[in-house]
């Protein structure tokens, strides 16, 4: 006679597979983390630039002579860096 959880034998198929799904849930739980974390992580490199670093790299990359490099400078420094 069956005992009181005997239920044919069915649920022995999904014990025998039970592994395979927690290692699925595992690595989702792994990806989602590791792939949250760099996203949020490059939201530090996400600052915006000073006037005075647009300057510089404008005359870095050589859209600004120094002359105009300069004269910008001045103008930025004698309103205090405030920007418009």
């Amino acid at each position: 006679m069956p005992g009181l959880f005997y239920d044919g034998g069915y649920m022995m198929g999904m014990h025998g597979l039970g592994w395979l799904v927690l290692l699925l849930l595992l690595v989702l739980l792994a990806g989602v983390f590791l792939f949250g974390r760099g996203r949020y992580a490059d939201r530090e490199d996400d600052r915006r630039e000073t006037p005075h670093e647009v300057l510089r790299r404008r005359l870095a990359s050589g859209e600004l002579t120094a002359a105009e490099y300069e004269e910008r400078k001045a103008l930025l420094d004698r309103d205090g860096g405030r920007s418009a």
